[in-house]
């Protein structure tokens, strides 16, 4: 009995490796525990599984999604800039052509209602459809980017894996990328650390941190949460009186006008976390600003009073929350408590080909 058990496990492995039977059950994938953060939206289309997120990563990696396989997701989302493209203005694709908005960074993704500078994606599945196709990104018809994936048996084998026998397409692969995208958590920042009592701001940064959250001074905190989440952002869109645009149709990019057709939303953009800010210059949709400096210096005497521009831009009248050079110093000082260091060096998010 006992050397038909062995003979019997050594077939079923045989098979196993082959991609005859499907493995072992997946796994749920157990995101940290996370004090700084509000409760994560999960998806009950695409339930996360170490399995899906390991698949995941390696499709993330891997140039087989590109039109001449030269180019992966990380081509344009490097770990060690917290998944921006920094310090490029704009990504070069296919062809070496120049796209039109600046790369946003990849993290904390779970949490955002909408993708993109524009919301035009309502979810990371559909996030991820779009760049692989994008004539000035990846430029790969999906249906070949399917046929491709599946004639590799590697894949082939894990998608049965996940997903039994049903057809490799571009509903699956965005899925299992998908799931590793919502791995992508930064959350171990001396800002967490401070939270958690385990670290003390300097002076200058917690000076910077209440000049952030004075709605007398920097007043920052209506698009940028830092005193009530860790998220470092409202997840939503906003207009900060960046172009002096008396005519909503004037604008060079509408922005979320653009998705939604509504005019009163031209010159809105998603707004970005503040986390890892001093790793994904240079900022703002056009990457027009180089430095923190930059930034800062716009917030203080550069707003433009200009149509459609947010409500909440309260110095917007004077140009600005007008800070002096010291307090751009310390609310600067501060945001460079969001910098994740283990979130750049973590090497669950790294190139599993390289490992």
């Amino acid at each position: 009995m006992m050397q038909k058990t062995k003979v019997f496990l050594f077939l079923f492995c045989i098979l196993l490796m082959l991609g005859f039977v499907d493995g072992p059950p997946t796994t749920p994938y157990v995101f940290p525990v996370l004090p700084t953060f509000p409760e994560m939206p999960l998806s009950l289309t695409n339930p996360v599984t170490t399995q899906g997120v390991e698949l995941g990563r390696y499709l993330f990696y891997d140039p087989i999604l590109s039109k001449d396989s030269t180019m992966n997701c990380a081509s344009c989302h490097k770990q060690k800039h917290a998944f921006s493209d920094a310090p490029n203005t704009f990504s070069k694709g296919q062809n070496n052509m120049t796209m039109k908005r600046n790369t946003l960074p990849l993290f904390n993704l779970a949490w955002y209602p909408a993708f993109f500078w524009d919301g035009r994606a309502a979810t990371l599945e559909q996030q991820v459809l779009l760049p692989v196709r994008t004539h000035e990104e990846m430029n790969l018809n999906w249906n070949t980017a399917a046929n491709r994936i599946a004639a590799q048996p590697f894949y082939r084998n894990q998608f049965k894996r996940l997903y039994g026998n049903a057809a490799i397409d571009s509903t699956l692969i965005s899925k299992v990328i998908a799931q590793f995208l919502r791995t992508l958590i930064s959350y171990q920042s001396k800002y967490d650390r401070v939270f958690l009592k385990q670290a003390r701001y300097t002076a200058e940064e917690y000076e910077g941190y209440v000049l952030m959250n004075d709605m007398t001074r920097g007043d920052c905190l209506h698009c940028h949460t830092t005193d009530s989440d860790g998220l470092g952002t409202t997840t939503t869109f906003s207009n900060n009186g960046l172009d002096n645009v008396s005519v909503a149709d004037d604008y060079p990019d509408a922005g979320l006008g653009n998705t939604t057709k509504k005019k009163s939303d031209n010159g809105k953009f998603k707004i970005p976390s503040l986390r890892n800010i001093a790793l994904t210059a240079p900022y703002m949709h056009d990457g027009r600003f180089k430095t923190l400096e930059e930034v800062l210096d716009f917030y203080s005497e550069g707003v433009k009073q200009c149509i459609n521009i947010d409500s909440k831009m309260e110095f917007a009248h004077i140009g600005g929350a007008r800070l002096t050079t010291t307090e751009k110093k310390s609310i600067i000082a501060f945001l460079k408590t969001f910098t994740d260091s283990s979130f750049i060096s973590n090497p669950a998010f790294s190139n599993p080909f390289h490992n």
